[in-house]
């Protein structure tokens, strides 16, 4: 059953009334988790330098093309989830409140979701490891930190934190097909499938050619006296 959607709204204050255009509404949210999101994920999946003994060199600035993967990944997500934000708080206030229907749903979980990884990524602890800037290469006791320990607090933040993402962005998915159901746009119905099937061909292609590596080895390096790949090993 297709649910009734307004296509006015009333600004008291300036005693005028809007034509509600969900045509863009659609495109941003659209290129927020199906251009952006996968952009980030990808950036960080098999954008990565290849594993060395004891990884990044020490110093490295964060737009060095050997970590401009890592920017890539955060602030990509962090515009398309901002850009989220916006763009529902903007489809609640015309859309008069909350209203229930299917897209609803899935549109505030997605975003709900979405923020949450901004959140979790808050909680992901101190970085260490002997190439920072706060360490001394030659004493170990410098290294200290939740990343290169590995520690409780990292484990917890990397156990929600990919899953997390990937259940955001099949909740996006659900958003898209409830949010065509009510609202028809066949270039975004296209899209979608061409988006869904290139990311796949795109996944199998850099998987077998060897691009995914571990993020803790491509930057702490993958020297087995490292916390990380002791513990890796021990597993």
């Amino acid at each position: 059953m297709k649910t009734e959607i307004p296509t006015e709204f009333y600004v008291p204050f300036l005693d005028r009334t809007f034509e509600i255009h969900w045509n863009l509404h659609a495109w941003l949210m659209f290129t927020c988790w199906f251009v952006m999101v996968p952009f980030g994920v990808m950036a960080i999946r098999y954008f990565k330098t290849k594993p060395k003994p004891y990884g990044l060199p020490r110093g490295v600035g964060k737009f060095d093309p050997l970590f401009i993967w890592w920017v890539m990944h955060i602030w990509t997500l962090y515009t398309a989830i901002t850009l989220s934000l916006g763009g529902i708080v903007i489809a609640l206030y015309v859309s008069g409140g909350f209203s229930g229907s299917l897209h609803a749903w899935f549109g505030g979980l997605t975003v709900i979701f979405g923020a949450m990884q901004i959140i979790i990524a808050w909680q992901r602890g101190t970085h260490g490891g002997h190439n920072h800037l706060s360490s001394n290469p030659d004493d170990p006791s410098t290294w200290r930190g939740d990343h290169f320990d590995m520690t409780t607090r990292r484990l917890w933040f990397e156990a929600y934190h990919k899953p997390g993402g990937y259940f955001a962005l099949f909740l996006a998915i659900g958003t898209v097909a409830s949010g065509l159901m009510q609202f028809w746009m066949p270039v975004i119905a296209v899209l979608l499938v061409l988006f869904l099937l290139g990311g796949f061909a795109f996944v199998v292609v850099f998987e077998g050619k060897g691009y995914r590596h571990d993020t803790y080895q491509a930057v702490f390096g993958n020297h087995p006296d490292h916390p990380g790949n002791k513990m890796d090993k021990d597993q």
